[in-house]
């Protein structure tokens, strides 16, 4: 019987070590529980050949009779090599403060990200996570080690929405591993002002590599389901304006859906995954991107 993991989505829960690890291998092992044949744990199918160890491999895979031969380090690699290299890039702008019935925006993407790297790791895969905006960057290499999942869930949950999404972005020297197979998971509201964020995700595209783009959006912002004479106030700008909700309402909802279609295609054209993920929906379907895109990449 797969546990309802609803219970444990609490700030307090989310934001403690212990806490998001308890959620992220619940809503992974449930997602798992109906797909069994997708989990694969190791490097490969079959042995192919040796290469020098390098930073960040998994220790489990040293050779330890060919160190005791030739006193080097050597991985035993595999004719499919299953390892892939998982990075995260958070949005931590202000506007991830954003609330809906008790669920705020970083929450829920500390709850999303936790959850596909536990099973990521599970994969054999290496998991590195970079989380910026104006004022601070988190920064964290990919490595495949188990101690490290803690040490990742330890950065994510350091992670204060703050200020704006910075002028001069992470170079992408700081992202890119051509050397391995890399999956990005860029996860944002994409609220922004000039294209800022939109123009870093499309120069993360290689040829080698699959990007994806969790767009979170509440319940409210997608469906402006708001009532009445309302004050909105930007979280980055703090710029406020009055409306009155009846009469924007479609106003609102022609000008999103045009922005969810236009954002969509211009991804897509880039051979950039695009996923809308709403507060109010299950996190467990973002588990299926990983599985399906790392299959891709093999």
């Amino acid at each position: 019987m797969k546990q309802d993991y609803r219970p444990l989505l609490k700030p307090e829960v989310i934001n403690s070590i212990s806490g998001l690890s308890l959620i992220s291998k619940v809503i992974a092992e449930g997602h798992l529980s109906g797909n069994h044949s997708s989990r694969r744990l190791g490097s490969g199918m079959e042995f192919s050949q040796y290469r020098g160890y390098e930073v960040g491999d998994d220790l489990r895979l040293l050779d330890w009779k060919m160190l005791a031969r030739s006193g080097r380090y050597y991985i035993k690699q595999s004719e499919v090599d299953t390892h892939i290299s998982v990075k995260f890039i958070l949005d931590a702008s202000n506007s991830m403060q954003h609330q809906e019935d008790g669920m705020i925006k970083m929450d829920f993407i500390k709850v999303i990200t936790a959850s596909i790297a536990w099973l990521a790791q599970s994969q054999g895969d290496a998991i590195g996570l970079f989380a910026l905006n104006d004022s601070e960057l988190h920064a964290l290499r990919p490595k495949i080690q188990d101690k490290h999942f803690n040490r990742f869930l330890q950065e994510l949950i350091s992670i204060k929405p703050d200020g704006k999404w910075p002028k001069n972005s992470l170079s992408l020297d700081k992202v890119f591993d051509r050397n391995r197979k890399e999956l990005i998971f860029f996860i944002t509201d994409l609220h922004e002002e000039n294209s800022e964020l939109s123009q870093v995700i499309t120069r993360l595209k290689t040829p080698k590599n699959e990007v994806v783009v969790f767009h979170i959006l509440g319940k409210h912002e997608v469906e402006f389901d708001y009532k009445g004479a309302l004050t909105f106030e930007d979280l980055e700008t703090e710029a406020t304006i009055k409306i009155d909700a009846d009469k924007a309402r479609s106003i609102y909802l022609n000008a999103i859906q045009d922005s969810l279609k236009s954002t969509k295609e211009r991804l897509l054209s880039h051979g950039i995954n695009y996923h809308l993920l709403r507060l109010d929906e299950p996190l467990g379907n973002s588990l299926q991107v990983l599985l399906k895109l790392r299959q891709k990449l093999m």
